[in-house]
């Protein structure tokens, strides 16, 4: 098609990227399957033979076959294509259980997009049509006519120390833990911000713990605790395993807001609501189980 186009092999060669010996070889090998000469090379200019223009023609029929097909496999795959992003207590907690339900009924035909985010980084991915749905905890409540929400169960926070014995008391003073290493999430995670809000109205700053260390790996984090020394301020839910198996114990500060809310945001313009549907419904059914209600997802 270049080169009848063209009417060279030289000017196809540059028109297709490649060498003209390339053209040269393809038209050749052409030629040979067909068992007929497809190009008239008498003249000045290159033009199709009466078999080449046979060809040509069948030619422009299958590349407009398979732009057909390329758009109608294009739809499919945005149809079923799922982005989702969250924060990353719920995604250690509670995300493993929620995909293996999901994915029972949609590994095969789903493309699915998962990320970790702060809790402003999935608002903004929502916003900028990133992905289809976003699962955050935050500390105030969430009014936004951009999205569709659903409130889950809120998000117990506590902070966890090594146990220096099995008499520890979960209520202690806020001056019991300053002498510790404090360690804490980077700017804009939700339970900072519970902790930094906590602390101002006490009087007090992440700079009056013994020192502060930022990480961003949770599982790091608790593990840091475990060897002692240190105190977080964490989800509960993240840590149950090793409060019962007595690795970990938890504090309460009076006058502490030890709550945020969690929520599901849905991005209206995004069109997969058969995948969103199935989504909450695997959602609703982990929280039922786990938290003992449901997330008035339906």
């Amino acid at each position: 098609m270049a080169v009848v186009k063209t009417a060279s092999f030289s000017k196809a060669a540059s028109e297709l990227c490649v060498t003209q010996s390339a053209v040269s070889q393809r038209i050749k090998f052409m030629e040979e399957r067909y068992a007929r000469q497809l190009i008239d090379r008498s003249g000045t200019l290159l033009v199709a033979t009466d078999a080449g223009r046979i060809v040509l023609d069948k030619a422009e029929q299958i590349l407009l076959i398979e732009r057909d097909l390329l758009k109608e496999l294009a739809k499919i795959s945005a149809n079923r294509r799922f982005s989702l992003c969250c924060t990353p207590t719920f995604g250690i907690v509670y995300l493993p259980q929620v995909l293996s339900s999901f994915l029972l009924d949609h590994s095969d035909s789903v493309d699915l997009k998962l990320i970790f985010l702060t809790p402003d980084q999935a608002v903004k991915g929502l916003i900028d049509n990133e992905y289809d749905l976003a699962v955050i905890e935050h500390c105030d409540e969430m009014h936004s006519s951009d999205f569709t929400t659903f409130a889950l169960p809120k998000d117990e926070l506590v902070f966890i120390t090594a146990p220096p014995n099995k008499s520890s008391e979960k209520k202690v003073q806020i001056s019991d833990l300053l002498s510790l290493r404090l360690i804490t999430r980077k700017e804009g995670c939700s339970s900072r911000r519970r902790l930094e809000s906590n602390l101002q109205k006490a009087g007090l700053s992440l700079h009056d713990f013994q020192s502060m260390v930022v990480l961003d790996d949770l599982r790091l984090t608790i593990q840091t605790v475990i060897l002692g020394g240190s105190v977080a301020f964490v989800s509960r839910s993240l840590v149950e395993a090793q409060l019962e198996a007595g690795l970990l114990c938890e504090h309460k500060i009076e006058d502490f807001c030890h709550l945020r809310h969690r929520t599901v945001l849905i991005n209206r313009n995004r069109g997969v609501p058969e995948l969103i549907e199935s989504f909450l419904e695997s959602l609703n059914r982990v929280f039922y189980e786990t938290a003992g209600r449901g997330t008035d997802c339906n």
